[in-house]
């Protein structure tokens, strides 16, 4: 059976204003407020709102044959708490209906999955736990900044526990091979890669609208029939796109909204399903490896990095800015650490590029390439300055034994965390016996049995709790055995004494 996956991007660049070279040392602000509160909000009237309505309609309409996944950068994340909230409200909504799996991806949007390990690590891991923040819902699934993937990245993934990835069907990549089944990474098996169909996710998103397109007007039916007609043992359908696609990129007059309502029951008839990218993870089995050498993404006809790092200056801008990563990281200032993430955005770096019609030749405030360049290195150099004013530079000796200490001081929180979740797991376990041996002493006992004396001993207290046990129903016991075969053996001793301090409460 044919399953469909829809997902859909969310983010929006932080605007930074004009500043010019004596702004440096004076003015540490970087932004244009003015612009980044009309930008989100243009954004949500025109998209975001009438979208995730429609979303809902659709969930509230087919129940749980329904089903889609979302992703959200921090920084779009910190635009729509302080100027759309209403968005967020609707995507709370949508998250009750149980239709949407949130997803994981690097906190500013940025490439800190090509450049800094640690700062990579430290952004997937503030966002998952944003997003549980507010939606009660911790991310298994990830997907990167513009759909970047290589096997590099996706072995640093598996690493951090995801079971799957989002990834670019890319023909250079693929070859002969279809983006409609799952793969795995080569380096690590247990990351399933979701490769997006691009032509059938170009369709909705750009296509849609275009009256030069031989396919214009396309219907719901129509679409449905192509994807149906696919060849049987092709069953994965992964169509991503970024959510103001519905709105922005196809305007809300072109009917895209009627479009996608009614694209549900148009596959369910031809039998075909919804699937969320953690359902496909876990029921379908891996068609192979993929091997990615080089870094793909989803944007522009060469689907790699050229965007973004295609000309000297794009590669000069992002080395200097990473170059600075440890030292914001280390410092922990919170201001600072903002203004990193939002420097960090790809779009920063996409308005200099200097290829043709790149970005469809939208550059913001930038009269050029250059002029943005000009810009950026402005800010950046007054970023440089706060650093080195509060956190003078290192030599390599000492900030590698810095980094090396504050790796180890992670690994060790983290090592606890764990020993802390097995610890309030078995106390959960112990729990549920000592309430099976408070129900066991309840019941009626026949007049003929004398009652059993009291025992302070605690050898004779454990052989009467091991009745009171044995009372417990079949699915207790087949509950509590896997669970007991679980326990590492360090939480088994400092349990130990929990164990007895119950079985002695329950006799009692």
């Amino acid at each position: 059976m044919k399953t469909v996956c829809l997902y859909f991007e969310i983010h929006q660049n932080i605007h930074l204003k004009r500043y010019r070279f004596f702004d440096i040392g004076t003015d540490h602000y970087y932004y244009d407020d003015y612009e980044n509160e009309r930008s989100i909000q243009e954004t949500a009237e025109r998209s975001y709102v009438p979208a995730l309505q429609a979303l809902l309609e659709m969930a509230g309409r087919y129940g749980s044959y329904f089903k889609c996944a979302i992703s959200l950068s921090g920084s779009a994340i910190e635009l729509l708490e302080r100027y759309a909230p209403q968005v967020l409200d609707l995507l709370s909504q949508l998250n009750e209906t149980g239709c949407v799996e949130f997803l994981a991806e690097p906190y500013s949007h940025g490439f800190s999955s090509m450049t800094n390990r640690e700062t990579f690590r430290e952004e997937v891991k503030r966002l998952c736990k944003k997003i549980k923040t507010l939606f009660g819902k911790e991310p298994k699934v990830f997907r990167n900044s513009c759909l970047i993937y290589s096997d590099e990245i996706g072995q640093e993934v598996a690493d951090m526990g995801f079971k799957g990835m989002l990834a670019e069907g890319a023909k250079h990549v693929l070859g002969w091979k279809s983006p409609h089944f799952v793969y795995h990474c080569n380096r690590n098996p247990k990351l399933k890669l979701l490769l997006r169909d691009p032509s059938l996710s170009e369709d909705i998103s750009y296509r849609f609208n275009d009256s030069s397109w031989s396919e214009y007007p396309l219907f719901a039916d129509t679409y449905a029939k192509w994807i149906a007609d696919l060849p049987e043992d092709e069953q994965v359908v992964n169509i991503f796109m970024e959510l103001c696609a519905l709105g922005i990129f196809q305007p809300l007059s072109s009917n895209i909204l009627e479009f996608m309502k009614s694209l549900p029951e148009q596959l369910k008839e031809r039998g075909v399903v919804f699937s969320t990218p953690s359902e496909i993870c876990s029921k379908m089995k891996s068609a192979g490896e993929l091997n990615v050498a080089y870094p793909t993404s989803w944007v522009d006809e060469e689907r790699d990095l050229s965007p973004w790092l295609g000309n000297d200056m794009q590669r000069e801008a992002l080395d200097k800015l990473y170059s600075l990563a440890d030292r914001v990281r280390i410092g922990n200032d919170k201001r600072l650490k903002q203004d990193f993430d939002y420097l960090q955005a790809s779009n920063n770096f996409r308005f200099m590029s200097t290829k043709a019609n790149s970005y469809g030749g939208y550059r913001g405030i930038y009269d050029s390439p250059y002029d943005a360049f000009t810009n950026f290195m402005n800010i950046l150099g007054d970023f440089n300055s706060r650093i080195n004013n509060l956190y003078p530079e290192f030599d390599n000796d000492e900030l590698n034994s810095l980094l090396t200490t504050i790796k180890n001081q992670d690994e060790e929180l983290e090592r606890k965390d764990k020993e802390i979740e097995k610890l309030q797991h078995l106390l959960g376990q112990l729990e549920e016996m000592e309430g099976g041996f408070q129900k066991a002493e309840a019941k009626p006992v026949p007049e003929a049995a004398p009652a059993a004396p009291a025992k302070k001993a605690a050898s004779k207290a454990k052989a009467e709790a091991k009745p009171a046990a044995k009372k417990t129903t079949p699915k207790a016991k087949a509950e509590a055995k896997p669970a007991a075969k679980k326990a590492a053996p360090k939480a088994k001793a400092e349990a130990k004494p929990a164990a007895k301090k119950a079985a002695a409460k329950a006799k009692k």
